[in-house]
C-alpha cells in the first residue's frame, strides 16, 4: 500500500523574530525602527538590537496600580548621576532605566527587551513590558540589582537586547496609551 503524502495548507508568513539584516533594513528605512543608538555595528546583533543606559533613577515613593487606571499613580524617582568615565555603584535594589535609543514600531511589529547575559551574570536583571505595535518613544525598564555587593554601572552601558517580533498580520490601530511618545523632546 503506497504511503500517503502529508501536506499542510499554506499559511501566512508572520510570527517570527527579525534578523540582523531585517532590523538593519528597517533602521535605514524612511521611518527608522531605532534611532539614538551609539554604535550601529556594535549594537546590531544576529537577532536583536542592544539598548544602552541613558539615565537611572531610584524610587522615592510608592506607586498605585488599579484596573481602570483611575487611581494610577507613578512613584516619584530620584535621578542618579552616571558618567561615561567613572562607574556608579548601584547597591542591591530596584531602579528605573531610560534607554538612549528611541523606537518607532510599525503596525506589524511588537518588541520585548531581554537582559544581556553579562548583566545577568553580574547579579542584575532587566524587566520590561511589551512594546505594542505603533509605540513610539524612548522607553524605560526596571533594573533590579540582586547582587548583595551591588553592580558598577557606566552611562551608555549595553544592558538589554530588544527583539522585534513580526505579527501574523498588521493591527488596524496601534498603541494609544499614555506612554506614547515618552522621553521624546517636543
Amino acid at each position: 500500500m503506497p504511503r500517503r503524502k502529508h501536506t499542510t495548507p499554506p499559511t501566512r508568513l508572520g510570527g517570527y523574530i527579525l534578523s540582523r539584516e531585517e532590523i538593519l533594513e528597517r533602521i535605514e528605512g524612511v521611518k527608522p525602527l531605532v534611532k539614538g543608538y551609539i554604535n550601529l555595528k556594535r549594537q546590531l546583533q544576529p537577532a536583536g538590537f542592544e539598548f544602552t543606559v541613558n539615565e537611572l533613577a531610584a524610587f522615592s515613593s510608592a506607586g498605585v496600580v488599579d484596573f481602570s487606571n483611575r487611581h494610577r499613580r507613578l512613584p516619584e524617582v530620584r535621578s542618579l548621576k552616571l558618567s561615561r568615565r567613572r562607574s556608579t555603584l548601584l547597591p542591591a535594589g530596584s531602579y528605573v532605566v531610560r534607554y538612549n535609543e528611541t523606537v518607532s514600531l510599525p503596525l506589524d511589529l511588537l518588541s520585548l527587551i531581554l537582559p544581556r547575559s553579562s548583566l545577568m551574570r553580574s547579579g542584575a536583571i532587566l524587566y520590561t513590558a511589551v512594546w505594542d505595535p505603533g509605540y513610539i518613544g524612548q522607553g524605560q525598564g526596571l533594573l533590579c540589582v540582586y547582587n548583595p555587593h551591588g553592580i558598577h554601572m557606566y552611562r551608555d552601558a549595553r544592558i538589554g537586547q530588544v527583539i522585534f517580533m513580526r505579527l501574523s498580520a498588521s493591527v488596524k490601530e496601534g498603541y494609544r496609551g499614555i506612554y506614547q511618545g515618552e522621553g521624546l523632546k517636543p
